[in-house]
């Protein structure tokens, strides 16, 4: 597909030299429903695989579980990504494989926050399915949806940038800012962010969209702060299951431990808790 040459924009050049197209919206509702609407509509061919959509004002953004998101103007970045996924040899990559790809997403901005917040003591990590935590702490999450015509997948990720204490929806919210970043530049973040992700996608369509093959699967257990641990987990119509987090299966899916002999949960969707106990028992929340 040949599309017009686009200059690259004032306030980020890197990632528009990274991305295959890329627009910044002074402000959006949702990048996501942006990005979606455009890929799914009647200019859908002017979409290719690896567009970005992104704003650093984002008044009504989404979160998994229908939870919203939103953050004061420039201090955070909501960025979307459309996937649309075929291997090297043209042949798409089946649906039922892309489940992974939010994992995969998670993986490559936890790979930046680590890179910016390095000379900090406390860790960074990925909070199974794809939350982004310096300690116990929230500074990305990432949220995927599925076209209307099941051609493509829209990755949506926020990041907080420069929120103070005061600024934090949450309490268990951080950002870079807080984490002593200094020189917090958003074009190299968001710049980073994509890099780290195309590198991580190109490697798992090179693989036909084998997590294991790809080694996406191994560099996910690699960044996890869930396995090992006790934890919560809520399951799509209000069930709560508690166990210790074992694994990752082929998909990406977390293989909980049930008490009791009972058999592993294997969680595809759901909101997972880490609890105050480790390995060797179930404790409260936090």
């Amino acid at each position: 597909m040949h599309l017009p040459h686009r200059a690259p924009h004032p306030r980020f050049p890197l990632s528009s030299a990274t991305a295959s197209r890329f627009e910044w919206m002074a402000r959006a509702g949702s990048t996501n429903e942006v990005l979606a609407q455009a890929a799914a509509g009647p200019s859908a061919a002017e979409w290719p695989d690896l567009a970005v959509v992104a704003t650093d004002d984002q008044t009504a953004g989404k979160g998994r579980l229908g939870r919203t998101w939103s953050a004061p103007a420039g201090s955070s970045l909501a960025i979307s990504v459309l996937l649309r996924p075929h291997d090297d040899e043209g042949r798409a990559v089946p649906v039922e494989r892309w489940g992974v790809l939010p994992l995969l997403a998670g993986i490559a901005m936890a790979q930046v926050v680590h890179g910016l917040a390095h000379r900090s003591a406390v860790p960074v990590g990925l909070k199974w399915p794809n939350d982004v935590l310096i300690g116990s702490r929230k500074v990305s999450g990432i949220l995927g949806e599925l076209l209307p015509d099941a051609s493509g997948l829209v990755i949506g990720a926020g990041v907080n940038l420069t929120l103070t204490e005061e600024q934090l929806p949450v309490p268990t919210a951080t950002s870079l800012l807080l984490a002593g970043v200094q020189e917090i530049d958003p074009d190299a973040v968001l710049a980073g962010y994509l890099h780290d992700l195309t590198v991580l996608y190109d490697r798992w369509r090179a693989s036909g969209g084998d997590a294991v093959a790809s080694g996406v699967l191994d560099d996910a257990v690699r960044m996890s702060v869930t396995l090992g641990r006790a934890v919560k987990v809520e399951l799509p119509g209000g069930v709560v299951r508690r166990g210790v987090a074992r694994s990752l299966d082929e998909g990406g899916r977390l293989v909980v431990e049930l008490p009791d002999g009972q058999a592993p949960l294997v969680v595809s969707a759901g909101d997972v808790t880490h609890l105050r106990h480790d390995d060797s028992g179930i404790g409260d929340s936090r």
